[in-house]
């Protein structure tokens, strides 16, 4: 019974570390790499795709 709960607990905390990386790429890639690519820059469609990168690399976590 115990280890049950642990597995459950642990899947848990899987989910949400993958929750919180996805969510970081995300914020990254719609507010962050915008501002920086202003700041330094680049081109809009340097930024956009870095952008897609980005979220593509959300996707596989």
């Amino acid at each position: 019974m115990n280890e049950s709960k642990n597995v459950s607990v642990s899947s848990d905390n899987s989910e949400m570390s993958s929750l919180l990386l996805g969510a970081g790429f995300a914020l990254a890639s719609l507010i962050i790499l915008p501002a920086l690519a202003q700041r330094v820059g680049l081109g809009s469609s340097l930024t956009i795709a870095l952008r897609g990168a980005l979220m593509r690399a959300a996707n596989r976590v």
